[in-house]
């Protein structure tokens, strides 16, 4: 079983691996790093000079898994398993014990969080079909005979309350204070659900398609896995560099985007020894600074890329109108790859523990499940190997968001201007490699 300590304090969050883990030299990985970028947009400038990338691209998948996916009953499985979790869940919620075992901590902040994203990477999107307040709303409408495509008003707000819903939830992981107490949670999940039920009521199902926050986080994250469809509807097996490019661009996209990247290095940077120092030893509150600083970087991400595609469009003699939103799914991949850096070996460890502490809901002793007994895989969370997969996601990830950039700036810019007016888009993604790296490896 789990340790009886604060759910949040125990947790690996980030920061396992230390430069000490490192395979060679801190500065040399930086330089490394940095040349990494380099070389890939001199490549892609010399060998890729039109677009390459497009919707009917993709391997087609067995006509039998194509028709198991798409099944009503595999897809009633999944609805069903994810009421269950929900219902197991608030019972923990609403009954349970206030202590350190209680699951509803892990649940929210590491399953619906970080397990979310991950499992979005490998098999798309799949929240919006599983989410509980969908299939609340359906059950409401069907109780008063009413079409499941009611609305009181059409729905023009885009991403724009998905961002703020993640922000929100980011603050309340981040910086809100006791943030795992079972009044805190109860007051979170409740009025997530109540708020989040009037506007799927009031907007109807597009909001859930774009507005909800976790229906976001999972299409948007979802974009880079290797399954997908294709523009005629059909599954297929595709590279991570088709979705991203492929997301509608409504309002609040950018805003989105910056949300996913800026809050995870504000969770790297919290864990800086001067920063909290500083925080501690103000006379004004620890949540002042905390949330000044969560929203700042949010809008430094949101700022810095919109910087750079203004000035990249004004290199390529193009309008810089709704640049900076076409270049917002190349920070897709980088945010995943800081996602990856930060929270693995949280999701290894507290992952895994909060599936045992799902074995006593109550608070009991219990063992429903049979799942108390259950630990860590301590080789997945080894320092040298947190250190190994850090470098490998953030690296990864800023390659295939140069790679993104430059797809997007051949279809949108001359050609012969479109290598050039990559240029501060390419000084971005160096910046952001080295401020990810340094913030991982701060020690």
């Amino acid at each position: 079983m789990t340790p009886a300590v604060g759910p949040l304090a125990m947790l690996p969050a980030h920061g396992v691996g230390s430069r000490e883990d490192l395979p060679l030299p801190f500065h040399l990985l930086l330089v490394g790093a940095g040349l990494a970028l380099v070389v890939s947009f001199v490549a892609l400038g010399a060998l890729w000079k039109q677009p390459r990338l497009r919707r009917e691209d993709g391997r087609l998948l067995p006509i039998m898994v194509s028709l198991a996916l798409d099944s009503a009953p595999v897809r009633a499985v999944f609805v069903a398993l994810s009421l269950v979790i929900t219902g197991w869940t608030l019972v923990a919620l609403v009954a349970g014990a206030d202590t350190a075992n209680n699951p509803v901590p892990s649940v929210v902040y590491v399953w619906l969080w970080v397990g979310l994203a991950f499992s979005s990477m490998l098999f798309g999107g799949y929240w919006r079909l599983v989410n509980p307040v969908r299939w609340l709303r359906r059950g409401l409408l069907a109780l008063g005979r009413i079409e499941e495509d009611f609305a009181l008003t059409e729905y023009r707000l885009g991403y724009w309350p998905a961002a703020a819903g993640l922000l929100a939830f980011a603050w309340l992981e981040l910086v809100a204070p006791n943030n795992a107490d079972l009044l805190t949670m109860r007051i979170a999940v409740f009025g997530y659900l109540l708020v989040s039920l009037v506007l799927g009521l009031a907007f109807g199902p597009a909001y859930l398609r774009t507005g909800d926050p976790f229906t976001a986080w999972s299409s948007v994250y979802g974009t880079l896995s290797p399954l997908g469809r294709r523009a005629d509807g059909r599954w297929v097996l595709r590279t991570p560099l088709h979705g991203p490019l492929m997301i509608d661009a409504q309002p609040g996209l950018l805003a989105v985007t910056s949300v996913m990247l800026g809050t995870t290095a504000y969770d790297g940077f919290s864990g800086e020894t001067r920063w909290y120092s500083f925080v501690q030893s103000s006379s004004l509150p620890a949540a002042f600074w905390e949330t000044t600083a969560l929203v700042t970087f949010c809008l430094v991400v949101a700022g810095s890329l919109a910087l750079a595609a203004v000035l990249s469009a004004r290199l390529a003699g193009v309008s810089p109108r709704g640049v900076a939103s076409a270049f917002a799914p190349s920070l897709v991949p980088i945010a995943a790859g800081y996602l990856i850096a930060h929270y693995w070996s949280l999701w290894v460890w507290e992952g895994t523990h909060g599936l045992a502490k799902m074995s006593d809901p109550l608070g009991t002793g219990a063992n429903l499940l049979g799942t108390a007994g259950l630990e860590a895989p301590q080789s997945l969370i080894a320092p040298g190997f947190v250190a190994g997969v850090q470098v490998v996601s953030i690296i990864t990830g800023h390659v295939l968001g140069v790679v993104l950039a430059h797809e997007r700036a051949v279809a949108l810019f001359p050609r012969r201007a479109a290598v050039l007016g990559q240029l501060p888009l390419l000084a971005l993604m160096v910046v952001y490699t080295v401020g990810g790296l340094t913030l991982l490896f701060s020690s």
